[in-house]
C-alpha cells in the first residue's frame, strides 16, 4: 500500500445501534473506504454492528478494531465472523486484541497473561478462518478437532490491536494488519512499525502487513475546545489529534501516513455533536483532500 493512504471514519460505541444504518447510508455515499466499529464494554457487540452496517451498504468496507480477546471463546469468534465473512466477502476486517483490563475484571474474564491469551487466540483463529481442523492445548485456548462447517470462502486479513512493544511484535508475527489507537503520535508510528518489523522478521513473513492508525479529529466552531477537553480528559499529549477544517485535518492525515500509516482513521471526539454530519464531512470533504 505504499504511497496510498486508505481514509476512514469511526462510528463510536456511543452511538445508539439503531442509528447504525444511517451512519452507514452516509459513509457510503460521502466516498468513505471505510467505516471502523469497537467492541466496547457494555454497548454493542461487534459482529452484530458490523453485519448491520454491511447489510445496509454495498461497497464500504467495515473493521472491527477490535473484538476483545478475554471477552469471547474463540470458536465463537470464528463461527461470527465466518458468517459474515461469507455473506459479504471482502468486506470485512475483522480485528481482535487484549481488551481494557478493568471491563474484563468486571466480567470476571481477566486472564494473568493478556499477550499469551491473545497469541493463543490469534494462532487458532487464523487456522479456523483458513478452514483447518484446530487442536489446542494451551493456557487459555483448548481445541479439540474444531473445524468450521462454512469457513469463509476467501481468508480475511486479520489485525491485532497493540501499543505495547511485545504486542507490536505479536501482531507482526501472526497478525496481517495492526490498528493503533488514537494516542499513537507520528513518532509513534515510526516505533511501531520497526517494532512490528522485528515480528514479521521472526516469523520470516514478506508479504505487505497494513498499519490502521486512529487518528482522533474535530470540526466545526469549538473544534478546538473539544479536543483540548478530550487530550485533558484522557491524559493525551498536545502532539494527539487535530482540530480544524478540512484542509487542517487532511493534512494531518498527510503528516500520519508519511510517518507509516497505510490507513488513517478518523475518530470523532466523544462529545461530537453530530455523528452524522461527521461521517459525511470525512466522506465529502476531507477525502478528496487525502486522495
Amino acid at each position: 500500500m505504499a504511497g496510498v493512504t486508505v481514509l476512514g471514519a469511526i462510528a463510536l460505541p456511543q452511538l445508539p445501534p439503531e442509528r447504525l444504518p444511517e451512519i452507514a447510508e452516509a459513509a457510503e455515499q460521502s466516498g468513505l473506504a471505510e467505516l471502523w466499529l469497537w467492541e466496547d464494554c457494555f454497548w454493542a457487540a461487534g459482529s452484530a454492528c458490523a453485519a448491520t452496517v454491511l447489510a445496509n451498504t454495498e461497497r464500504l468496507r467495515v473493521g472491527i478494531g477490535v473484538l476483545p480477546v478475554p471477552l469471547r471463546n474463540v470458536a465463537l469468534t470464528a463461527m461470527e465472523l465466518a458468517a459474515v465473512l461469507r455473506m459479504h466477502p471482502g468486506r470485512l476486517i475483522p480485528g481482535i486484541g487484549h481488551g481494557v483490563q478493568d471491563w474484563m475484571g468486571q466480567v470476571g474474564a481477566r486472564v494473568d497473561s493478556p499477550l499469551t491469551l491473545l497469541r493463543e487466540q490469534l494462532t487458532a483463529l487464523r487456522a479456523l478462518l483458513h478452514g483447518e481442523t484446530v487442536d489446542a492445548s494451551g493456557a487459555y485456548v483448548h481445541l479439540d478437532r474444531v473445524a468450521l462447517d462454512w469457513p469463509p470462502h476467501t481468508p480475511p486479513s486479520l489485525a491485532a490491536g497493540a501499543s505495547g512493544p511485545r504486542t507490536l511484535r505479536l501482531s507482526g508475527e501472526l497478525a496481517d494488519a495492526t490498528v493503533l489507537t488514537s494516542a499513537t503520535t507520528p513518532d509513534g508510528i515510526r516505533a511501531a512499525r520497526e517494532l512490528i518489523d522485528e515480528g514479521r522478521a521472526k516469523a520470516g513473513r514478506t508479504e505487505p502487513h497494513r498499519v490502521i492508525v486512529y487518528l482522533l479529529a474535530a470540526t466545526g466552531r469549538d473544534a478546538a475546545e473539544r479536543l483540548a477537553a478530550t487530550r485533558r480528559r484522557t491524559g493525551l499529549p498536545d502532539a494527539v489529534g487535530v482540530a480544524g477544517d478540512a484542509q487542517a485535518i487532511a493534512d494531518a492525515v498527510h503528516r500520519w501516513s508519511a510517518a507509516g500509516a497505510d490507513t488513517v482513521v478518523l475518530e470523532p471526539t466523544p462529545d461530537e455533536p453530530d455523528p452524522l454530519a461527521f461521517v459525511r464531512f470525512a466522506g465529502e470533504q476531507v477525502r478528496p483532500l487525502v486522495e
